[in-house]
């Protein structure tokens, strides 16, 4: 089966690490000795207790979180939060700051304008298609939180430095990097990622919470919208996403046992992004779409120098074992999306076809 895998290149759902794949092959049928697979335990059962627990410990530890930081596991995707989070976190007369970067933003602005919540796009990349994160943004002394997108996938750009907003605490999507650098985490109110990017399958999302905003949560809103459930249930409350969740936390044990944790995470991953930046800017070939300071290390988007050259390169890239190179299909182009599980073999395999390609067509 290994001599049939081609190298991933989706931006979700996306790669899994290979032993994080056989691992789940090995146990699918009887999952720790219990007879059964990890798809047909009770969410109720020890067996559960124990992956969902070791993966919320592996979370605080990977990222430092203490004891005022809280990490849940919700359906409904990055998108579900979008309305989730002014929902909880904004009360009457509450306000909160947003910065555009793109599609994901903008639906993160539109759901809480849906709900008649006082925000405030305080800086927006909109002008130049979205190519660049903004800089020197005033945010507001009295936001609730400022919400920003860590990484845009459609765009290929990504927060180098997160921002300074005086205290206010940050809100971000970071679900396409999540686990793949170092944080400072004091700045962050919240982190909301779905993991089907850059650290599971499709079918849950991980939140983290600071109790801070955790008590902004009220009583009259739907239970399963509120975070407080999540909380006192251990993510429970109804049953979880059970195989999605149990894939997280062997990823997050890959992460910390084979990896060897963020800094070697986010060293690798600047070395794989660097490979193709580097090659793109000497060549006149492919033009990089992102603003040079604003590049993600996580999504490399490219054109070419016409549309049918790009397809007939999707195409010629599939022949050759590298598959989901297609650009979103609002953009257009290329792009390589090279999350935690893409092997610098995959990248240095896609560099060598792109050198090809451009000595054939060029």
């Amino acid at each position: 089966m290994k001599a049939d895998r081609i190298h991933n290149f989706n931006a979700g759902p996306a790669a899994l690490p290979l032993p994080v794949l056989e691992e789940i092959q090995e146990s699918f049928l009887n999952f720790a000795g219990s007879g059964m697979s990890i798809t047909e335990v009770s969410h109720r059962s020890k067996w559960f207790d124990d992956v969902i627990n070791d993966a919320v410990v592996r979370a605080k530890r990977i990222l430092k979180l203490d004891d005022r930081y809280h990490v849940l596991f919700v359906q409904g995707g990055a998108s579900m939060q979008f309305c989730m989070i002014p929902m909880n976190l904004l009360g009457a007369g509450d306000t909160a700051d947003y910065v555009n970067t793109g599609t994901w933003s903008t639906k993160a602005i539109k759901e809480a304008e849906i709900q008649g919540k006082t925000i405030h796009v305080v800086a927006s990349s909109e002008d130049r298609n979205f190519s660049y994160i903004p800089e020197g943004i005033a945010f507001n002394p009295n936001a609730v939180y400022a919400h920003i997108t860590s990484n845009n996938t459609i765009k290929g750009t990504q927060w180098a430095q997160f921002p300074d907003t005086g205290g206010v605490p940050i809100v971000s999507d970071m679900s396409s990097d999540i686990f793949s650098r170092p944080l400072d985490v004091e700045k962050f109110g919240m982190i909301y990622a779905g993991a089907q990017k850059n650290m599971g399958p499709a079918g849950v999302c991980m939140v983290i919470i600071r109790e801070d905003l955790l008590d902004r949560s009220p009583k009259d809103i739907p239970t399963m919208l509120r975070y407080s459930t999540f909380v006192e249930k251990n993510s429970m409350f109804n049953t979880p996403p059970c195989f999605s969740v149990y894939t997280v936390q062997l990823v997050l044990k890959w992460l910390e046992e084979t990896i060897g944790g963020l800094d070697k995470m986010a060293a690798l991953n600047r070395k794989k992004a660097d490979l193709l930046y580097d090659y793109m800017d000497q060549s006149g070939f492919y033009r990089g779409t992102a603003e040079k300071n604003s590049r993600s290390l996580m999504n490399v988007t490219f054109r070419l120098p016409s549309e049918d050259l790009e397809k007939t390169f999707v195409a010629e890239a599939l022949e050759n074992g590298l598959g989901g190179l297609k650009g979103h299909r609002s953009v257009g182009g290329c792009r390589a999306s090279i999350y935690n599980p893409t092997p610098l073999a995959g990248v240095e395999a896609l560099l060598d076809f792109m050198k090809t390609f451009e000595r054939k067509n060029g």
